[in-house]
């Protein structure tokens, strides 16, 4: 639980730490177009980078607004001209100065200044032409300021004060009424930031929305051009690429998609419950892996062509290879959803791992052949290829060097994935502690040194361990066992008589004396319990699988050599006290799988069967039914998963394998000499002694 939980937040951190941009597309304005991107379907839509570019136009457009002319300005600088115009009168009209003195006092005036030619003009009119142009020149004061004057404008109505002048006036007059003028003109319109902002917030208003057209295979943005904002709302609106998310919607997105895919996991742990289940270091090496390919993924989703390329199908083939085409079948699916999770591509990505993982596991199969692993890559190519073709070609407009490159990439993905798997499944077999088929292919063929030192040393016992690997693996592909471990760790589950084969009776010469009988019960059975432990350690000498050994330790669990304890306790009158039941009894532990409960029984049915020799298929099957019942009733069978259903499928092949083995014989003619000849395969066998 601890680990899913570990992982499960592993998961997490990765998906969120590791975004995944699309595939070659600009994220972001600024960038430069690796490529031409064109629009995979016509899309018409509302801009809002055009709508906001035109408002924005509009806006500028729009001239800063003045206020109204203010009259108080008006009033007031018309006040000030009659001042000015009343003190020039009394100046002229002062007797006791003298003309130096006047121009002096004209010189003082503060709003008005004279230069000396106009000072003087204006002390030499008659009092009625003085009079007229006192009127005239608040006449056109009062015109110029009803308009509206501005700072930037102030010199420009100045210069034209004289055309307001009347013509009435000679022209030395109207000049002296514009320069009197013109000393009082000041703005009277000031710039008003509040009308201005009315007016451009009034243009952006009248302005309409932009609706922006793209036409299927229209060249959107060209290689090598700058990526503007305009480029990415289009992308945005074809789907090439995702709009920024909220992150606190993609910390509870990705949360809500994590917890599913654990849930889903820890579920098919809790209803199927796999034999890994329950080794901690398989269990490691799982998440790890998990982690491994998923970190791989997002590290390479947003390349443009590395995606079809990276592996993804090796996960799931080494987990069915090491444990079981079923596990890497579920944890293929959920590794695929987490690695195509919140791209743009994100469904033609994903199912592009998904299909060519789930199918390259179920075309490997047992795995036991190197073609096997030809045919996995060979399929997870086409499926890979397929799926660009189904998901790419038809929606995302691809010329045809991008169509080689896919499908090259799909290629390698096969190559790669069958490759990558056979090189990891062999150093993790070891680390683990487990078998794959290939190793068991090899370990199984009749050259393999243990088997040569097998069938030259015990000839009999190696012909034993054949029969029972046949019987032992009809009946595990009946019950959906693994055969071809039943099968090979039957043939090496006795390999431990090899030491001292004279000891069992299967390689002694018919009528030479039996070893056991110069020998003391408990002494016979210690050398017979001895082949368990001599087989281990000619498995470890020759490096076999510790999941082989399994089958040495468990093939006897923890039964008594029944032979040799009857023996001991007729040798001390029939008292069962006197003698140790221990010293009777297989080290074990009893079998703990379906494969090794198959080798117990279909090596205690062979040896009875040998033994015996049921007459028919009545007596076969009450001999099998009377093995199985033995190897319950001493509670062989506790811990196995093995049901009453695959008992009863069991004996139905026993029964079928056997009987096809001990089928009637025929008899021969007799010869000239008036002597039968029975075929030598019919000559009866000395029966062994039970196990």
């Amino acid at each position: 639980m601890l680990l899913m939980v570990v992982s499960a937040a592993a998961f997490l951190v990765l998906i969120l730490t590791l975004p995944s941009p699309p595939d070659n597309f600009p994220a972001q304005a600024g960038e430069v177009a690796q490529q031409n991107i064109q629009a995979p379907r016509t899309v018409e839509y509302v801009s809002q980078i055009l709508t906001e570019q035109a408002r924005q136009s509009a806006e500028n457009q729009v001239a800063p607004v003045y206020a109204p002319p203010d009259p108080a300005i008006a009033r007031l600088q018309i006040e000030h001209l009659r001042s000015a115009l009343q003190y020039i009168t009394v100046v002229r009209n002062d007797i006791f100065a003298s003309p130096e003195q006047k121009l002096a006092d004209l010189g003082k005036m503060q709003d008005l200044h004279l230069d000396e030619e106009t000072a003087n003009a204006l002390l030499g009119l008659p009092q009625n032409r003085w009079d007229s142009l006192q009127q005239e020149t608040l006449s056109v004061l009062e015109q110029v300021m009803r308009s509206s004057i501005r700072q930037d404008e102030l010199e420009t109505v100045r210069r034209s004060i004289p055309t307001l002048v009347s013509l009435a006036l000679s022209e030395d007059q109207a000049q002296l009424v514009a320069d009197l003028v013109s000393a009082f003109v000041v703005p009277n319109s000031f710039f008003s930031p509040e009308l201005t902002e009315l007016a451009r917030q009034a243009a952006r208003e009248a302005v309409e929305p932009v609706t922006q057209t793209f036409i299927e295979g229209e060249t959107i943005i060209q290689s090598g051009e700058v990526v503007t904002d305009f480029h990415i709302e289009a992308l945005t609106k074809l789907g090439l690429i995702q709009p920024p998310e909220n992150p606190q919607n993609g910390y509870l997105g990705t949360g809500a998609l994590i917890l599913v895919a654990a849930g889903f996991v820890w579920m098919y742990f809790l209803r199927r419950r796999p034999a890994m289940l329950n080794n901690l270091r398989s269990l490691v090496i799982i998440a790890l892996l998990f982690l491994a390919f998923l970190i791989g993924a997002r590290l390479l989703v947003n390349r443009s062509v590395m995606p079809y390329i990276y592996p993804l199908s090796a996960f799931g083939l080494l987990l069915g290879v090491l444990f079981g085409q079923e596990l890497g079948l579920v944890l293929s699916f959920v590794l695929a959803v987490l690695a195509g999770y919140g791209v743009p591509n994100s469904l033609d990505l994903t199912l592009f791992y998904l299909f060519p993982a789930l199918t390259g596991v179920l075309a490997l199969g047992r795995a036991q052949r190197v073609a096997h692993f030809f045919r996995a890559g060979v399929v997870i190519a086409l499926t890979g290829f397929a799926m660009v073709l189904a998901y790419r070609w038809p929606f995302v407009t691809t010329d045809l060097r991008g169509l080689v490159e896919l499908s090259l990439a799909a290629i390698f993905n096969g190559v790669a994935a069958t490759s990558i798997t056979l090189l990891l499944q062999y150093l993790l077999a070891q680390f683990l502690g487990l078998v794959t088929p290939l190793q068991l292919l090899e370990i199984s063929r009749p050259d393999f040194p243990l088997l040569q030192f097998f069938l030259r040393n015990a000839p009999g016992t190696y012909q034993h361990s054949l029969q029972v690997a046949n019987l032992a693996e009809q009946a595990a592909e009946r019950i959906g066992a693994d055969p071809l471990l039943t099968r090979v760790g039957a043939l090496f589950h006795d390999v431990g008589k090899a030491a001292n084969a004279s000891f069992f009776i299967e390689n002694q010469v018919p009528g030479s004396i039996n070893t056991h009988d110069d020998i003391q019960p408990a002494e016979s059975a210690a050398a017979i319990i001895r082949h368990v432990t001599d087989g281990v350690e000619l498995a470890r000498k020759h490096r076999l699988p510790g999941r082989i050994t399994d089958f040495m330790l468990e093939h006897h669990g923890t039964l008594v050599t029944r032979y040799q304890y009857r023996k001991a306790i007729d040798a001390a009158g029939g008292d069962p006290s006197q003698v140790d039941l221990d010293n009777f009894r297989y080290p074990g532990p009893s079998p703990r799988s379906r494969e090794t409960a198959l080798l117990m029984l279909a090596d205690g049915v062979e040896a009875r069967a040998r033994a015996e020799q049921p007459k028919d298929e009545d007596e076969l099957r009450a001999l099998i039914r009377s093995v199985i019942e033995i190897a319950q009733r001493e509670g062989q069978l506790d811990n196995t998963p093995l049901t009453l259903r695959d008992l009863h499928v069991i004996t139905e092949s026993f029964v079928t394998t056997l009987r096809n083995t001990y089928h009637p014989r025929i008899q021969y003619p007799k010869s000239l000499s008036g002597e039968s000849r029975p075929a030598a395969e019919d000559v009866p066998t000395t029966p062994n002694p039970p196990k």
